[in-house]
């Protein structure tokens, strides 16, 4: 008698980084036999790719991994990994005895056995294998692993490593290989691609013009503002796809040192300014964190003021997290929790009306949208999962590119029609 198949089902936390990983994951259990499960409590194996960046994140992957513990069936294996994983293995074991396996970067190939409760168990390389073909008119793909850099806030090159980059070749079989529309390269430092392979500084221009003349629309996520180079942004404007998502994480000199990181406010508006000249259409996106420590009413007011004068398209703030092991986590002036969130409010409603008056801004215009699903769309100036969407008719064929006209606003989200449909309503 044959065995039945077994089942997974995948539980993403994080990043999109930490998606490409999943795929990845899919791709190595799909070859091992194993298939999907319409639900958590059908699978076999319920795998929790975890997220460890802030301590926010930390508890929504223990949360995450608690409730799924309750919702999967006798007898399924609970399987968690990614940063989490990787970081406190050994006392995740210990702490969630709820927990089958414990695995660094990747579940083994054996995830489709019934291993030993609490095995701790070698990780997998999951930078070069396969994935399945993209569900999606769109994909991320990872062009490397790691970070080189120190910043003060940030733990990730402690548990990712030193940065390694893929052959343009395989991430051109990639992104083939997905069929995707739209390739969202990322990666933790993503203009540093190929540096560490001794091909020479700035090597991410000839690899985006490369997945440029494979696909429609190729985007960049988390760009380090000293690397954004005039050949770079002439690259990024020469795809069609204008889209800057900057990693500024503060304006303020003296903060900007202390966070070990490069720049300040001038710097950045005179980039951003630049670019601007050389493509008006150009969207931006940043991020930036708030009380770090020594923060004070000063750097608040300087960010408070580039983010009024910048007028960027998308913007993220978090509460700073100290993170073991970080430069950050050395230093005096820890600013009240209470004060963080008064600033991150104040900042949040600044951007929350900016964004909407971006929005406001296209209102009669034409644009060209990517439909990911009925009545969904994404022009370039709108990345998928972490900005706002163009709302078009449902008729329109998913996986196509269409021109529409906006012809209203609802906060972050565009409402669309057919250009027949507009001249239809203004006649």
């Amino acid at each position: 008698m044959t065995e039945p198949t077994r089942t997974y089902w995948v539980e993403t936390l994080g990043c999109p980084k930490n998606q490409v990983d999943s795929d990845k994951l899919v791709g190595t259990m799909l070859a091992d036999g194993l298939a999907p499960a319409d639900s958590v409590d059908d699978a076999d194996v319920v795998v929790v790719n975890t997220c460890a960046f802030i301590d926010e994140a930390r508890q929504e992957s223990v949360d995450t991994i608690l409730a799924l513990d309750e919702q999967r069936r006798d007898g399924a294996e609970l399987v968690v990994t990614g940063c989490l994983a990787e970081r406190h293995g050994s006392e995740l074991a210990e702490l969630l005895p709820e927990v089958d396996k414990v695995a660094g970067f990747g579940v083994p190939v054996s995830i489709g056995l019934k291993p030993t409760a609490q095995e701790l168990t070698p990780s997998l390389d999951l930078l070069e294998l396969p994935r399945p073909p993209a569900t999606a008119p769109w994909a991320y793909v990872k062009v490397a692993e790691g970070c080189d850099r120190n910043c003060g806030f940030c733990a990730i090159p402690s548990f990712r490593g030193k940065q390694r980059s893929r052959t343009m070749d395989s991430i051109l079989a990639e992104v083939d290989q997905l069929g995707a529309k739209e390739i969202v390269l990322v990666a933790q430092d993503l203009a540093a691609y190929g540096r560490d392979q001794g091909v020479g500084e700035r090597s991410i221009v000839p690899l985006v013009k490369r997945v440029a003349a494979e696909v429609d629309r190729v985007r960049l996520l988390y760009l380090y503002p000293s690397d954004l180079t005039d050949e770079l942004i002439d690259t990024i404007c020469g795809t069609g796809t204008p889209y800057f998502d900057l990693s500024l994480q503060h304006v303020s000199r003296p903060l900007m040192r202390a966070m070990r990181r490069w720049g300040d406010g001038d710097r950045f508006l005179e980039r951003i300014a630049a670019i601007r000249d050389r493509e008006p259409e150009a969207a931006f996106r940043s991020n930036f964190i708030v009380g770090y420590p020594g923060e004070t009413e000063d750097d608040h007011d300087q960010l408070l003021s580039f983010v009024e004068e910048a007028e960027v398209d998308w913007c993220g703030f978090f509460a700073y997290s100290k993170e073991e092991g970080t430069y950050g986590a050395t230093l005096d002036g820890e600013v009240p929790r209470s004060l963080i969130d008064e600033r991150l409010a104040e900042l949040r409603e600044l951007q929350d009306n900016i964004t909407a008056n971006r929005r406001d801004d296209l209102i009669g215009t034409a644009i060209e949208v990517l439909v990911d699903a009925p009545g969904v769309g994404r022009s370039h100036r709108e990345a998928p999962e972490i900005d706002g969407i163009v709302q078009v008719p449902t008729e329109l064929a998913v996986g196509g590119f269409h021109q529409v006209d906006v012809v209203n606003a609802e906060g972050p989200d565009l409402i669309a029609v057919s250009p027949t449909s507009s001249e239809a309503t203004s006649s």
